[in-house]
């Protein structure tokens, strides 16, 4: 039993490393950090962490060779992306009008969920196969990567108040770093 939980909670804290590392190039970004921002990254990132693993045990058998066979791509893009639009805005004159803090709202924080919880859906695919309380093992994943990311988002506010530009394009080389390891180790490149 013991063993059980010990496994699920180390399986929960490798796959919240990716929401902890992009929780924490938005935390670059913010001029303030607020709980309710913090809580809301939290919320999606650990949701997202407890959902995807259960659509991958239940779209296991029909659908697993055709995302396993293309998530690194999936993942590579959305932090490419993401991460070079964060390198982008640090290089574009700030508005009178700026917000206080980047945004936290579904139109921002859904691509950002989405890449980071691919992994846990292949995750799910697994779990459905070992000998582990699915049930605890899904919601330590989203309350482990929910910690993390709300975490995250003070860490980064840290490093981000003195650095502000040069911390989001940082923040943004990160992406895409985490991006094309994901690619590189799919393809077989690296092994880590």
């Amino acid at each position: 039993m013991i063993s059980m939980i010990i496994q699920s909670l180390l399986i929960s804290v490798s796959v919240a490393m990716d929401a902890f590392a992009v929780s924490i190039g938005k935390g670059l970004t913010v001029k303030k950090a607020r709980f309710v921002d913090a809580l809301k990254c939290g919320l999606w990132f650990g949701g997202f962490q407890a959902l995807f693993p259960l659509l991958g045990i239940f779209a296991a058998s029909t659908f697993a060779s055709y995302v396993t066979s293309v998530d690194h791509w999936i993942i590579f893009i959305l932090l490419a992306v993401i991460g070079g639009n964060m390198i982008r805005e640090a290089f574009e004159e700030p508005e009178e009008d700026a917000k206080e803090t980047p945004d936290f709202d579904w139109k921002h924080m859904l691509p950002l969920a989405v890449a980071c919880s691919i992994d846990a859906f292949a995750v799910g695919v697994s779990l459905g196969l070992m000998k582990i309380n699915i049930a605890f093992t899904v919601a330590a994943m989203g309350v482990v990567t929910g910690l993390f990311s709300i975490a995250g988002i003070y860490i980064g506010r840290v490093f981000g108040s003195r650095w502000q530009i040069p911390a989001q394009i940082a923040g943004g080389v990160v992406l895409i770093l985490i991006g094309v390891k994901v690619l590189l180790e799919h393809l077989g490149i690296i092994a880590f």
